[in-house]
């Protein structure tokens, strides 16, 4: 399947500098990886206008044989911007690996360690590979934090420290000693120079206006017993039916009505009214207002409410999904992801955090869709690998409904 052409923004000893990549895709029976570049020559450039420059007017390079490649001459300079989520300091690794082991320094450090890995690949760097595989810890950075918890996770963690602070620079030399910038025509630049002031002038601009909104614009405040218990009543519909449960946040952290990743799921209100007053095994017992809780239920008065944005409609994405990005409605997709990755976070579970990483193929779907950028690339059909990936989550997340 061919994967899209993505800017990216790599953070050198020379400086921040953009470039293009292809993650993996699948042609004629064999999958390939590439960046922007000649053979082992990996081609930055300073800024988005001068990539624009470059690809409006090179006709040879590594990415001219991509499938997609035909549609990127054509991109605007906000087309070939990186985002946020494509934006690699490299340079920045030993600051990194300084800080704790928590979620964000080790999601950040899991980005830039796949795409250095990618760039040894397509590049040839085996000094690179070398450093990278003299700590395991570089390998369990997808897992998230699990590896380096505890005594063990924490001797994993000053092993991949102790070799960034050695030998982080030689991986820095290795690539930096296969970075080349092609000169462009003068006229296309300044083309794309007009193109890009007049992109960070309005970007300017929104940034200023936004403040500005009225405060009736702001999302009123959740009133009435569920909220003053801190605890969400939600109703998931799936091929199986409908089904209601409850679910809170400690924290940031998720918790459902259930335990060992089991979740305790009625077909009615009332099944789950009467769950509630009979039992006190489950994960929700643990919190505070809990008590509370059982006594509404047990005096049959317990209401069970659910608001629209925690109503989960499973149906249908799958389908939709099969017809690409313009068919899905972005509202429930990200209902669908956000129930996904809560459920796995409170059952300890790292798959959804992997398969939605932003340099898997569903990953890029779902942030095409649910955070539109016009600097962002639209997915390439055909969408298979996305809809097998949604599917495997879906199904995972269903094993976890307890039916009562």
């Amino acid at each position: 399947m061919a994967q899209d052409i993505v800017p990216i923004e790599l953070g050198l000893t020379q400086g921040d500098v953009v470039t293009l990549w292809a993650p993996r895709w699948r042609e004629k029976g064999e999958e390939w990886e590439a960046f922007l570049g000649d053979e082992e020559d990996l081609f930055v450039f300073p800024d988005a206008a001068h990539l624009a420059a470059f690809v409006r007017t090179a006709e040879e390079h590594d990415l001219t044989d991509h499938p997609a490649w035909p549609v990127v001459p054509s991109l605007g300079v906000a087309d070939l911007s990186p985002d946020d989520n494509h934006q690699f300091d490299l340079v920045g690794v030993p600051e990194l690996v300084a800080e704790d082991p928590d979620t964000w320094t080790i999601g950040e450090l899991a980005d830039v360690v796949a795409i250095v890995r990618a760039l040894a690949d397509v590049c040839d760097l085996e000094k690179v590979h070398e450093v990278l595989d003299s700590a395991e810890g570089f390998s369990l950075l997808p897992q998230g934090t699990l590896p380096f918890s505890g005594r063990d996770g924490g001797k994993l963690w000053g092993e991949l420290s102790e070799v960034v602070s050695e030998k982080w620079d030689e991986v820095l030399d290795a690539i930096d000693s296969v970075v080349n910038t092609p000169e462009v025509p003068e006229k296309e630049l300044a083309v794309a120079q007009e193109e890009l002031a007049a992109l960070e002038a309005a970007t300017a601009a929104a940034a200023v206006d936004s403040p500005d909104e009225s405060d009736d614009e702001d999302k009123a405040e959740p009133t009435g017993f569920w909220a003053e218990v801190g605890v969400d009543p939600i109703k998931i519909i799936t091929s199986a039916g409908e089904f209601y449960t409850l679910r809170c946040y400690l924290g940031d952290d998720p918790v459902f009505l259930g335990r060992r990743g089991k979740i305790e799921v009625f077909g009615s209100p009332r099944a789950l009214s009467r769950f509630v007053a009979e039992n006190d095994e489950h994960d929700l017992a643990e919190v505070e207002t809990w008590n509370d809780i059982k006594v509404k239920a047990t005096a049959g008065e317990l209401d069970v409410e659910v608001e629209d944005d925690n109503v989960y409609v499973l149906t249908g994405i799958a389908e939709d999904m099969e017809e690409g990005p313009d068919s899905l409605d972005p509202q429930q997709l990200d209902l669908a992801v956000e129930l996904f990755e809560d459920a796995a976070e409170w059952a300890e579970d790292e798959s959804v955090k992997n398969a939605l990483a932003s340099s898997e193929s569903l990953g890029w779907l779902v942030s095409f869709v649910v955070s539109p950028d016009p600097t962002r690339l639209a997915p390439s059909a055909p969408y298979d690998a996305e809809v097998a990936a949604f599917r495997t989550l879906q199904a995972s997340f269903e094993d976890r409904l307890n039916t009562n």
